[in-house]
């Protein structure tokens, strides 16, 4: 599969690009002002960089095919970089901000505000602005019937990383400039400490909800409760399966289900069919009576049957591939 028609590349490529770029305007800000809050928007978006850096590792790693080592792929890997990078947001992004927030409350400097700063803001609030709309088109596109709940549960974890970054980095960026200008205009740089400490716990929080988001796709959740009615129907709805008795599934990438599922087959809805085709009346008269004619059609009868059952099996599970298309791997066990 080509890297960049895969779920989540261009939202992470948008942001990365735009990234790069605020990162050093931020940085040229901070040292010519000495602004914590610019400081904590600066150490953001080289957090950002650096989480974006591990999404795209993670879109190409989980691109590789399938092989002795992993059967059903590499798929995980964009789940497992994706966890990285929330923890180095919280580590990294959040610790470290936070950090500068509170030594600038209890080492107070002074502040040499100018208009640079807000200048930067402006500018790295149209580019945050821009990434953001990137991640949310692509996140609506593909989950067009989903609420939003919904999304953030089986939605790609790298487009709702770059959502939520860059909706951060947008709140952020009002919450420097609004401590930043309370700084200037009372001289007291308490309140650019305050937004340090305020951009500091937004990415905290931001990183936990990725976490948890990464963590539930490598503990292997289940397909969402609404596929999984979908599918039971369409089992028990076919007439050679009397019921399912049990169901379990997997979500082994974006958009793609790995389920397992036990069934009792109705054999008088599998005579009934034979029936139809006049097999059994064939050979019934074709043994007239012959003993060792007899014995040879048992012998038959006895391996025509788990054939016609998975031949049975095989076109239920080609209905609900059909149906269902993100079902990529499908176990059916008779009980």
């Amino acid at each position: 599969m080509n890297t960049k028609n895969s779920h989540g590349f261009l939202p992470v490529f948008a942001a990365l690009t735009g990234n790069v770029f605020i990162m050093v305007i931020k940085w040229i800000g901070f040292f010519m002002t000495g602004s914590g809050a610019l400081f904590s928007e600066a150490v953001h978006s080289v957090a950002d960089v650096f989480n974006q850096i591990l999404l795209m590792v993670g879109i190409k790693k989980s691109q590789k095919p399938s092989d002795d080592d992993f059967h059903y792929g590499y798929a995980n890997e964009r789940f497992f970089w994706a966890l990285i990078s929330a923890c180095s947001i919280f580590f990294l992004g959040a610790g470290i901000t936070l950090y500068h927030g509170i030594m600038g409350l209890t080492h107070r400097e002074p502040l040499h505000i100018s208009q640079i700063a807000f200048v930067i803001l402006a500018i790295s609030f149209a580019v945050e602005a821009g990434t953001f709309f990137v991640a949310f088109r692509e996140l609506k596109a593909n989950n067009r019937k989903r609420k939003w709940k919904k999304i953030f549960e089986y939605g790609d974890p790298t487009t709702i990383a770059v959502l939520l970054e860059d909706g951060v980095a947008v709140l952020g960026v009002g919450v420097a400039f609004l401590s930043i200008l309370l700084s200037k205009m009372t001289g007291n740089a308490v309140w650019d400490s305050i937004g340090s400490i305020v951009i500091g716990l937004l990415l905290g929080v931001m990183a936990l909800i990725l976490i948890n988001i990464n963590r539930g796709f490598l503990m292997r959740k289940s397909i969402p409760e609404e596929i999984q009615e979908q599918i039971v129907d369409i089992l028990e709805n076919d007439p050679a399966i009397e019921k399912v008795l049990d169901f379990k599934s997997v979500v082994i990438d974006v958009g793609k289900f790995h389920i397992k599922c036990e069934v009792e087959i109705n054999g008088s809805a599998l005579m009934r069919k034979m029936y139809r085709e006049n097999a059994l009346r064939n050979e019934f008269e074709e043994i007239d009576g012959d003993y060792d004619e007899f014995l040879r059609f048992c012998v038959d009868y006895a391996d025509r049957v788990p054939r016609m059952i998975g031949t049975r099996i095989d076109e239920v599970e080609k209905k609900i591939k059909d149906e269902i298309p993100e079902v990529r791997h499908i176990d059916i066990e008779v009980n």
